[in-house]
């Protein structure tokens, strides 16, 4: 039991440190978001995407040692991790818990930063419509106008070219 103990806790560690870099990487996306830097927040997507597939792999381990553990154990499928952990002896609970907690709040944190690069992403996005719809207003992009009962309708405007904007 020990070992598979052990496999557990390393695993937790290192999904632990796959989630640190995942933060990092969102804190560092935003100060690309905000400084405008576009290739860097472009570079940045690949990194992302990087870290998430490094993700994926440390919580497949995690659940192959936990999976092993429970079956050291006798426990079924249906048991949580917290029933597994009142099993195992006492003196090793509390390293377990204070992983999972820390584990629980990085990913509260990392849901923020997410938010939070989401919205700031969003508004360059909508700000970027309206530069375009100003310096091209009869684009392929779908206008509001107002039908016979007062409801906007969208309407697609006629196709127009860039020379017609240029004169």
């Amino acid at each position: 039991m020990n070992e598979e103990l052990n496999n557990l806790i390393t695993a937790l560690r290192d999904e632990l440190t796959q989630y640190g870099e995942f933060l990092a990487l969102m804190q560092e996306q935003q100060q690309f978001i905000i400084n405008r830097s576009a290739n860097e927040v472009l570079l940045s997507v690949s990194e992302v995407n990087e870290q998430l597939e490094k993700i994926a792999t440390a919580r497949a381990q995690r659940n192959d040692s936990r999976r092993a553990l429970m079956a050291t154990l006798g426990c079924s499928e249906e048991t949580t991790f917290r029933q597994m952990t009142e099993m195992l002896p006492e003196e090793r609970q509390p390293q377990l818990l204070a992983l999972v907690e820390e584990i629980n709040q990085l990913l509260k944190n990392i849901k923020k930063w997410v938010n939070q690069n989401h919205i700031l992403l969003s508004r360059s996005l909508d700000l970027m419509k309206e530069i375009m719809q100003g310096l091209f207003p009869s684009s392929s992009a779908t206008a509001g106008t107002y039908g016979r009962g007062g409801q906007v309708s969208p309407v697609t405007p006629p196709p127009s070219t860039l020379y017609e904007g240029i004169i």
